[in-house]
C-alpha cells in the first residue's frame, strides 16, 4: 500500500490547494494534480522528509509490492479494491518520473510518448497498412508483435556495438530483466529460445528431463559429503524442467504456484480447525492423525 494514507483535503500549500486538488469532474486525462502532489512531496524546504530520501533504487521494492497487491486483488475478484491498488501502482510511476525530472533525465511525458510510440510500432494493422501476409488472426498478431521487438533487439545491440566500438552479438535472449521473478523469467527465457527452434516437439523428453534432474538431484544429497551449492544447483535445473513442462502444456507456472500455494494454505488451515475442534493442540497430534485431518478436509472439497 503507498505509504500516503492522508486524504487529498489534508493538503493546503502555496500554488498547490485542497481546492486545486479536488478530484470532483476529473476526467480520465487528468493527471496534473498527482503530478503537482509528487512534485509538493519532493519538495526541498516543505516536502515529505520520506518522499525526499527516496531514490531510484529504493523504490523497486514499493513498486513490486504494489504490483503484487493489484495481482492479489484481481485474483481475489475484488473489483472495487482495484481503483485504489492501481492508483498506488499508478503513484509508483509518477514517483520515478519526478526523480528522473530533477535529475533531468526524462518525465510524465517522455514516458507517454515513448509507449504511445512504441505501441504505435507494434501495431501496424491498428496504426499502419495492415500487411496480407500477417493475417488477422491472435496468433498471427503474436507472431508479428514478437517479429518487431526482435527487430528492435537488433537495432539496440548495433546501436550499443557502435557506442562502444564493438562487434553488434544479437541473442535471442536480450532485454530480459535479471530482476524479474524466476519462474517467469524462466518460462520468458524458454519462449525466447524457442521461437529460434531450441525446443523439443513432443513431451516425452520434456517429462524425461525432468526425471533426469530429480536422478541429478538425488546424486548430490546422497554423496558423503554433501555440498551444499551443488544441491542448490541441481534443484535449480531441476525447477527450470519443470516450468518447461508447465510451458508445453501451457500453463502459467506462477499462476499454477500461486494456486497451489491457496490450496494448501485453506487445507491446513482445515487441518488446524479439526485439531481445535478434538481439544489437543497441533503439537500434541502425531504426523498420521494430522494427515488424517488433511484427508478429511480433502474429502469436503468441491470436485
Amino acid at each position: 500500500m503507498t505509504s500516503h494514507t492522508a486524504p487529498l483535503t489534508s493538503f493546503s500549500t502555496s500554488g498547490l490547494s485542497a481546492t486545486s486538488l479536488s478530484v470532483t469532474g476529473l476526467s480520465a486525462t487528468d493527471v496534473e494534480p498527482l503530478l503537482k502532489i509528487m512534485e509538493k512531496l519532493r519538495d526541498p524546504q516543505t516536502g515529505c522528509p520520506w518522499d525526499k530520501a527516496q531514490t531510484f533504487q529504493t523504490i523497486v521494492p514499493f513498486t513490486l509490492e504494489e504490483a503484487y497487491e493489484v495481482a492479489d486483488t484481481i485474483e481475489r475478484l475484488a473489483w472495487d479494491e482495484l481503483p485504489d491498488e492501481l492508483g498506488d501502482l499508478l503513484f509508483q510511476i509518477v514517483f520515478y518520473c519526478q526523480l528522473g525530472k530533477e535529475q533531468g533525465l526524462f518525465d510524465f511525458a517522455t514516458v507517454i510518448e515513448k509507449i504511445s510510440d512504441k505501441l504505435t510500432r507494434r501495431h501496424p494493422h491498428v496504426f499502419g497498412e495492415q500487411n496480407p501476409q500477417i493475417g488477422d488472426s491472435a496468433q498471427a498478431m503474436k507472431a508479428n508483435w514478437e517479429a518487431i521487438k526482435a527487430t528492435e533487439r537488433e537495432q539496440k545491440a548495433q546501436q550499443v556495438a557502435g557506442e562502444t566500438q564493438a562487434d553488434a552479438v544479437v541473442s535471442a535472449l536480450d532485454n530480459i530483466p535479471r530482476t524479474q521473478p524466476a519462474l517467469s523469467r524462466s518460462i520468458k527465457i524458454q519462449q525466447r529460445v524457442a521461437r529460434v527452434g531450441f525446443d523439443w516437439a513432443e513431451l516425452e523428453p520434456v517429462v524425461a528431463k525432468i526425471h533426469e534432474e530429480i536422478d541429478e538431484v538425488l546424486h548430490e544429497v546422497n554423496q558423503t559429503e554433501q555440498d551444499q551449492a551443488k544441491v542448490q544447483s541441481e534443484m535449480g535445473d531441476l525447477l527450470f524442467a519443470v516450468v518447461n513442462l508447465a510451458r508445453h502444456l501451457k500453463v502459467d507456472p506462477e499462476q499454477a504456484l500461486r494456486q497451489a500455494n491457496l490450496k494448501f494454505e485453506r487445507r491446513f488451515r482445515g487441518v488446524e480447525q479439526l485439531a481445535s475442534e478434538s481439544g489437543k493442540s497441533m503439537q500434541e497430534h502425531t504426523l498420521m492423525e494430522l494427515d488424517a485431518y488433511w484427508d478429511q478436509v480433502k474429502a469436503t472439497e468441491t470436485r
